[in-house]
């Protein structure tokens, strides 16, 4: 293994920490910033997976973990802000 690898892989290790530590704190309640990270720490996971030369996980972690699942989550997220509280207040304001 090179250097350049060597210096890819531990680069790569270290941002898959760093992005999985900022997505599980809680920073009063951004939750859009919450799924955002989410999304990217499974990209870097499918990088990860390739880099372990297993590209059909790497495939699914991208298709499913940060495609599927952060869509969900962006809607779910999407759906709470649109709350009845919400729109009650929406509407007692026209």
């Amino acid at each position: 293994m090179s250097a350049a690898w060597w210096v890819f892989d531990s680069v790569l290790l270290l941002t898959l920490l760093w992005v999985a530590w900022q997505a599980l704190v809680d920073r009063e309640g951004e939750l859009f910033r919450a799924v955002v990270l989410f999304i990217a720490f499974g990209l870097l996971l499918a990088v990860a997976w390739v880099r372990l030369q297993a590209p059909d996980i790497a495939l699914a972690e991208a298709a499913i973990g940060a495609g599927v699942t952060g869509a969900l989550l962006l809607v779910t997220l999407g759906r709470l802000r649109s709350t009845p509280d919400t729109q009650a207040d929406e509407e007692a304001g026209s």
